[in-house]
């Protein structure tokens, strides 16, 4: 019997509804190629449709986060022999689409398209001497997948700006302090406090709320302050007549746990 091979992205599961995404090409720092890509569009989507699972956490296998897109996939691109078939696959952007918590835990190197990823999860957790770089110039290309919108949403126009004209490589730390992860740990630590943080929001945070939440930090990025607190006035009417909230306050007087359903089940419709 032929022995089945092993995906490119692993999933695991906890009984507290944290599913564990894992890149997995550790022979090859876990180089981006169009089989990962089409997995990792297919997980997003299982997920958000599994009320099962309540957060996500991104990481790679062995000693890298992603380090890009794979050289020999560079390669056959930039010659034209093997072309990159963008114009037949979604935009490389549906960690910003998903409605439920997603964290980084970014291991190793991390850069382009690896990079972009980490950019648009939710929260960051880097061990100190990660590796992180754009590296689009530094291959003649530009910023792709929205980055440049979203870096210096993040850092700053000027370290937005340094990043993506260098390429240059920084280190877990100095991401820190620049605001690009959120978090350090020692690489033994890494996984779990970024599962730890996940586990806490799956546990204690209404995950109707949570997708709201994200749907206004997108959605605000565009609007004035007074735009944005209008638009939260008729989601806070919105939210208010969805079970969670109930059960928030409850669970609030009661001193204990809330007990929130899962995503999807029982909520009011939100207008667009």
């Amino acid at each position: 019997m032929t022995e089945k091979p092993t995906p490119v992205v692993l999933t695991e599961l906890t009984d507290d509804g944290v599913l564990l995404l894992t890149l997995n090409r550790p022979e090859r720092h876990n180089a981006w190629t169009l089989e990962m890509e089409l997995l990792y569009n297919e997980l997003f989507d299982r997920a958000e449709a599994d009320p099962a699972v309540r957060a996500v956490v991104l990481t790679g296998a062995g000693r890298s986060f992603c380090p890009g897109m794979d050289m020999s996939v560079l390669e056959g691109a930039s010659s034209g022999a093997r072309p990159w078939p963008t114009d037949r696959l979604p935009p490389r952007t549906r960690p910003m689409t998903f409605p439920k918590p997603l964290v980084a835990a970014i291991n190793g190197a991390c850069a382009g398209i690896g990079f972009n990823q980490a950019v648009m999860c939710d929260v960051r957790f880097a061990v100190p001497g990660a590796k992180l770089a754009a590296a689009f110039s530094a291959r003649g290309l530009v910023a792709e997948d929205g980055v440049s919108w979203l870096l210096p949403r993040l850092v700053g126009y000027g370290n937005a700006a340094d990043l993506l004209l260098s390429s240059r490589r920084i280190t877990g730390t100095e991401a820190l302090a620049m605001g690009l992860v959120n978090r350090l740990a020692a690489p033994e630590d890494l996984l779990p406090s970024a599962l730890a943080y996940a586990t806490e929001l799956a546990r204690t945070a209404s995950p109707y709320a949570m997708s709201l939440i994200k749907r206004q930090l997108a959605d605000d990025q565009a609007r004035t302050f007074t735009e944005s607190r209008d638009s939260a006035a008729a989601l806070l009417a919105t939210a208010k007549r969805a079970p969670d909230y109930r059960e928030g306050v409850r669970s609030f007087i009661e001193r204990r746990r809330p007990e929130f359903a899962p995503l999807g089940e029982a909520v009011p419709e939100v207008a667009s």
